[in-house]
Formats: structure tokens, sequence, C-alpha cells
């Protein structure tokens, strides 16, 4: 990499820096309304650094050339470290000077960071054993975090930033999405967020209603919305023992789990969208099998009514990248914990807020082996069309989707099982099962949240990081973070 194309990439990742900054700035009437004067200086402090990091980078290298393709796939990469540094600092600053320990865990800068990525990437694997006990500030700094982080930072700043050079096309593309709403992609990101923001309004309405108190109901709808799971309670969502309040949270998570282009569709023309959309069709009916076999699983130990009910909460939340729980997976069976694996996996749709392989690559996956069989068994002659939904494809194009969403998934599978390994040697033998590593690293990886007990304040230093690793991999969809990798080994 030239001399220019750095200016490019530290360029725009001065210009990333400042979503932090404004993040900071939005923090501070939450810290006054609730008189939490110990939190306006670790508030001032980031924002200043925040500042300075845009000052430093953006500043000297703002007349740089066009941001290109290669350039935006290290500034995706290099940028989700970046904020993730960023905004670790209220989490830590805020913690020390309240004096640490288990009820502060973030006094420790490598949970914060943690916590950081967590939320950043809308995982939702925390170092709180009491969020609960959190200020209000850290309560609503860790959903913000969510909240931005689900629909992505650069996506954030390709809707309010612009600068000479930058590609908002290319910036957005190298973030993993493709799907557009208007041709223009500063409008398509625009109309996203009032998608999105409507979405988290009526949340914060429906769950109020249901009996949530106000400020619960406005951070859970914006972990919710955000497909993250970051809770205000230790129990998450299981603390309220109600039906009313999982029904709205499987709603939300549900929606967040759609693509933006499809609720943009549904507003304009009618709830009849929904079915249309193959996606949308694959990831409902994922919901209900994956619900019907872990309900039958469960239906050993609980009435049915009580094991159809928890399997459904549990697996809306893994399939749909959340990480809400309403109750502990730790003593679950392998089989149970292996299903919702599975879910966490496959993922919601592209083009939404959830994480995961996304539904349309397994759906790509599965039609393009349906057509193959069906070649191997009509005459040699014959022609045989590949439909993925209403759209018929070429033998060329369903071969090249094919590809794709196979070497994804091959990549998926190799950073799965290599984390677990890894996760397995930093802990005693027998302290988890090989389900258990499984599970946790593929929580982190697809962006999840849910846990079987293994992410602690007080896990090794070694395992914190490499769960942060999958996490930010993860939502890389780990192309830009090999290419990361590739620019710093090769040689000039």
């Amino acid at each position: 990499m030239g001399l220019a194309d750095l200016g490019i990439v530290l360029r725009d990742l001065g210009l990333l820096s400042l979503v932090v900054a404004f993040m900071a700035a939005a923090s501070f009437p939450v810290a006054l309304h609730f008189r939490e004067a110990f939190a306006l200086g670790p508030l001032g402090l980031t924002l200043g650094v925040a500042l300075g990091v845009w000052a430093l980078l953006y500043w000297p290298f703002r007349r740089s050339g066009e941001t290109r393709l290669q350039h935006g796939l290290l500034v995706a990469a290099l940028g989700w470290l970046l904020v993730a540094v960023l905004g670790a600092l209220p989490l830590y600053l805020v913690s020390r000077a309240l004096g640490g320990g288990l009820v502060f865990p973030y006094a420790d800068f490598t949970s914060a960071f943690f916590e950081s990525v967590s939320g950043f990437t809308g995982t939702g694997l925390t170092m709180a054993l009491r969020p609960d006990l959190l200020p209000r500030t850290l309560q609503w700094w860790r959903s913000l975090t969510e909240w931005i982080g689900g629909m992505g930072v650069i996506v954030l700043m390709i809707a309010i930033l612009a600068g000479p050079g930058l590609s908002a096309a290319t910036l957005y593309y190298a973030e993993a999405r493709t799907e557009k709403i208007h041709p223009s992609v500063r409008s398509t990101v625009r109309t996203m967020w009032w998608i999105f923001g409507l979405y988290t309004g009526l949340s914060v309405l429906a769950f109020f209603a249901a009996g949530m108190p106000l400020w619960e109901a406005l951070n859970h709808a914006m972990t919710a919305v955000a497909t993250g799971g970051f809770s205000l309670w230790p129990g998450s969502l299981g603390h309220y023992r109600s039906l009313s309040i999982e029904i709205v949270a499987m709603l939300a998570m549900v929606v967040g789990a759609v693509s933006f282009v499809v609720h943009y569709q549904m507003l304009v023309g009618g709830p009849g969208v929904l079915w249309r959309d193959l996606q949308t069709r694959w990831l409902l009916f994922g919901v209900l099998f994956g619900t019907g076999i872990l309900g039958l699983l469960l239906w050993r130990a609980l009435p049915a009514p009580e094991a159809f009910r928890v399997a459904a909460f549990q697996y809306v939340s893994a399939m749909t990248c959340t990480g809400f729980q309403t109750v502990d997976l730790r003593h679950w069976t392998e089989g149970g914990k292996l299903l919702l694996t599975a879910g966490m996996v496959v993922g919601g749709a592209a083009g939404s807020t959830a994480g995961g392989l996304k539904v349309m690559r397994l759906a790509i996956l599965a039609g393009g082996v349906t057509w193959q069989v069906r070649r191997l068994l009509s005459p040699p002659d014959a022609v045989v069309p590949c439909r993925l939904g209403t759209e018929c494809y070429s033998a060329e194009e369903i071969y090249r989707r094919m590809s794709q969403a196979a070497a994804l998934f091959f990549l998926w599978v190799v950073f799965l099982v290599a984390g677990a390994f890894l996760l397995a040697v930093l802990y005693p033998a027998g302290r988890f099962s090989l389900a258990d590593y499984l599970f946790e690293v593929a929580s982190a990886q697809s962006n999840v949240g849910l846990s079987v007990g293994i992410t602690h304040p007080q896990m090794p230093t070694l395992a914190k990081l490499l769960l942060s690793f999958h996490m930010w991999v993860g939502r890389l969809e780990i192309i830009p973070a090999l290419i990361l990798v590739r620019t710093l080994l090769r040689r000039r």
C-alpha cells in the first residue's frame, strides 16, 4: 500500500471517530438528567479524544483521493477496532471512578474493550454481572453502542457526514451491505435510519404498554430492534416473567432481522411483501421449524405450553442474532445447545441488523444443490432453469453465487472450529463441554450474545481477546479481516 492509499484510509478512519464524538455529546444529557456528575469527566474526555483522533487522521489527509473498494475494506476492518477502543473509554473511566470490582468490571480495560466490541458489533455478550447496578449513563452507553452498531458505524457516517473523496457506495459495500432502496446510497442509508428509528420508537411504546418502566423500555427497544441483546437485568428478559413482554421482544427481534428493503416495500405496498420475499419466508420457516424441534426436546423436562414458550423465545433470539434470554442455558442438553448453535450460524436476512451467515446464502446453497440434482436426473440436452423465489438465474450466475456462498460458509466453519479449540485450550479440562465452546464462539462470531456461562469478567484475558476477535471478524463477514491481514503481511 502506497502513501496515497494510506492517506485515504486514515482520512476515512478519522471521519469514523466523529461517530463516537457524537455519541459522547449525546450522552451528556443522560448524565445530567440522572445527576451522575462522575460521568461528565469521562464523557468529556471521550469526546476530546475522539475529536483529537479526527483532527490527527482526517485533517492532514482530507484532500486524498477517492475511496476505492480496497480502501473501503481496510476502513471497515480497522474502523470497527477504532470505534471499539474509543467506545471503551467511558466504560473504563467511569468504572475506575467507582472503584471497579465485579459490579464495575470495566475498570479492567480488556473487559471494557470486550464490552465495547460486543456493543458495536451488535453481539450482546457482556462482562456485566449486575447491569441493573450500573450507573444510568453506562446503561445508556451500552444500549447506544448496540443501536448505532446494529445499523453500522459506517452507515451512520455515510448518512450524516460527507467529505471530499468519500465514496458512499464503496464504504457501503465494504460493510457487507449490497441492498439498495434508492439509486443513491446516501438516500438509501437515510431511509434505512428513518425506518430503524420508527421501529425503535414503536418498540419503546410496545414494551411500555406491556408493563416495562419507560427507561427499561427505551433501552430494551434499542437493543431489540438492533438485534443486539444487552439487557438491564442479570436474567435478561427472563427477569420480567411476562408473556406480553416476551411477545413484544420476539416481534422486535424479527423486525430487526428482516431486510430494510423489505420493510420499505412493506410500508409502501402493504404486508403481502413479507410473504413474497424469499429471505423473509426462509427466516420465518426457519424460526418455526427450529422452535418446533427445540420445543420437542424441552418437552421431556417441561409441560408442553412452557416448553414451546421457552423454545420460541430462545430460538427467535438465536436465529435473529439478538441474544436475549428468558432461561439459564447452562443446564440444557447438548442437543438443545447445538440446535441453538445452528440457528445462530444461519442468522437473519441480508440487509438487516442481524448477524450470522444470512438465510439468503443458505437459500442459494440449497437451491443450487437442488438444481444440480435436477440437472443430473434430466436428459443431457435438457435445459433446467434454476429459480430462487421469483427470480430465474443462468448457470453462470448461479455458479458464481454458489461459489461465493460456499467460500464464506467454509471460512465461517473454519474460524468457528478453530475458535472453539482455542477457547477449550484456555480453560481447565472438564469445566465445559465441546458443545459449550462451539456455542459460545458461534454466539460471538454470529454476533448473537447468548451464553452458556463462559463469558465472565474473570475469564482469562486471552479468552476475552479471542471472543472479541470472533465478534469483530463475524461482523465484518471475514473477508475484510483477511484483506487487512494480507495487506499487513504483504511485502512492498
